[in-house]
């Protein structure tokens, strides 16, 4: 039977003389030889590309390839259409990969209770985010985490550069912003959390405050740059209004920590998302300009190469940020 045109999808099941559809996940598995070879196929759907897909498998191209071929003969079905510069699903790999998916996140959530023998919460975890949301709101957290669950051990990369976690020892990203059009997952933590103008009093007392953003330009803006790019161009909306403006100062870093320190130092207005600056704005060391104006909004996300790594610790670490997050939102 020809699998890629019948609606049904029907293959022989060699071992016990059933038929079965795609939409039946256990027979799915009883005719794959290696759970691996339907890694490689979820991967090669996410990415398009069997190279891609064996380079976050940790794979040579020539075993991604040997597993792919021999998933396709298990099944008895071509599940990509294969051209010299992409690979795109055939209709029998479209129906075959949710089911895939769902299969393997359940073989992977049985793995860990196993392994784990009980809740789960250890290991070692290598997290990068952003330097200061690091250093003065999240570092604090991790402490009280680890206090709860002992059997976690840490590895932080505190840098405002966004690692590349497929090729960089990274298990989790914290980021501002949902990667756009990405294969990684991306889990919130807290998805209101808008820039804000701020600046410190003595800095207000000696050059007054802004009645709104436009007049930013009599200002010193402190400004973070990222890869060369400063950003100098900050977004706010009030009553339907959308506006840009331009600012300038005599200050510019690529840490992000230090525009906040200049701020607290009572050298200029910074622009910095709220959950960063939460904490000083409640103690008075910062004050927000131009309330009735909403910053541009940047949700915290975590961000992990894909779903295997989602581990019993990855997940009670992501509930544990959720109400740190939310907690210190509504402060």
């Amino acid at each position: 039977m020809d699998g890629c045109h019948s609606d049904q999808f029907r293959f022989f099941d060699k071992l016990d003389n059933l038929e079965f559809t795609f939409n039946d996940p256990l027979k799915i598995a009883l005719k794959i030889r290696s759970v691996q070879d339907l890694e490689i196929f979820v991967a090669t759907a996410d990415h398009g590309s069997l190279s891609a897909a064996a380079r976050q498998l940790a794979l040579s191209p020539a075993v991604a390839s040997a597993g792919l071929k021999r998933l396709e003969a298990d099944l008895g079905a071509a599940l990509f259409v294969r051209t010299t510069r992409s690979m795109r699903l055939t209709l029998a790999g479209e129906r075959l990969l949710g089911r895939s998916k769902a299969l393997l996140d359940g073989l992977r959530e049985a793995e860990d209770e196993l392994r784990a023998g009980g809740d789960g919460v250890e290991g070692q975890l290598h997290i990068s985010m952003p330097s200061d949301l690091g250093r003065h709101v999240v570092l604090p957290w991790l402490n009280d985490f680890q206090a709860r669950h002992p059997g976690v051990r840490l590895r932080l990369q505190l840098t405002d550069r966004v690692a590349d976690i497929y090729r960089e020892p990274v298990d989790i990203g914290l980021r501002f912003g949902k990667p756009p059009g990405s294969s990684m997952v991306a889990l919130p933590l807290l998805q209101d959390n808008r820039r804000v103008l701020c600046a410190a009093p003595a800095y207000l007392a000696r050059r007054g405050v802004p009645a709104s953003p436009h007049a930013l330009g009599d200002h010193n803006c402190l400004c973070f740059m990222l890869d060369e790019a400063v950003n100098d161009r900050w977004g706010f909306s009030k009553d339907g209004e959308d506006i840009e403006v331009t600012v300038q100062g005599d200050r510019v870093a690529d840490d992000s920590e230090i525009v906040r320190r200049w701020a607290l130092e009572g050298l200029g207005i910074c622009y910095r998302s709220r959950i960063d600056v939460q904490a000083d704005l409640a103690a008075g060391r910062l004050r927000q300009v131009c309330p009735d104006w909403q910053g541009s909004n940047v949700p915290l996300y975590m961000v992990l190469a894909n779903r295997r790594q989602v581990s019993p610790a990855v997940r009670v670490l992501r509930e544990f940020l959720v109400a740190r997050c939310q907690a210190l939102a509504g402060s």
